[in-house]
């Protein structure tokens, strides 16, 4: 089971994306959280093979969270998700380590497979 954290500080995008990626047979989600700062928490607590990681977020943004998870954790997985498709947002969830970037505009399929591919590396 590949065991996933997702952070969002939407809650219907949390939800959402709970409800979907549960349905999965090799998905679970052992926690969601709405900014950076819980993430952190929960990662130590929760040892997620993948972060789902919003890039922008109050309190702790999600770069300044995946650059910390990717230093504590470096082989801890995050998959930056935001609703800017542009390469400067790309090159900075790079820059912060993130493994992946999928724009929240894709279909859920490329997301499945993204999520996939990051535990496979």
């Amino acid at each position: 089971m590949i065991k996933l954290l997702i952070v969002d500080d939407q809650p219907s995008v949390r939800t959402g994306l709970h409800m979907r990626l549960a349905a999965e047979p090799d998905f679970t989600v052992v926690g969601e959280a709405a900014d950076g700062e819980v993430a952190l928490d929960l990662a130590r607590t929760l040892s997620p093979d993948v972060v789902l990681m919003d890039a922008e977020m109050p309190h702790m943004g999600g770069l300044a969270a995946t650059d910390t998870l990717h230093q504590i954790y470096p082989s801890m997985a995050v998959i930056m998700l935001s609703i800017h498709d542009d390469a400067q947002t790309r090159a900075r969830a790079e820059k912060a380590g993130a493994v992946g970037f999928v724009p929240k505009s894709v279909p859920t399929d490329m997301l499945l497979a993204a999520i996939r591919q990051a535990v496979a590396r």
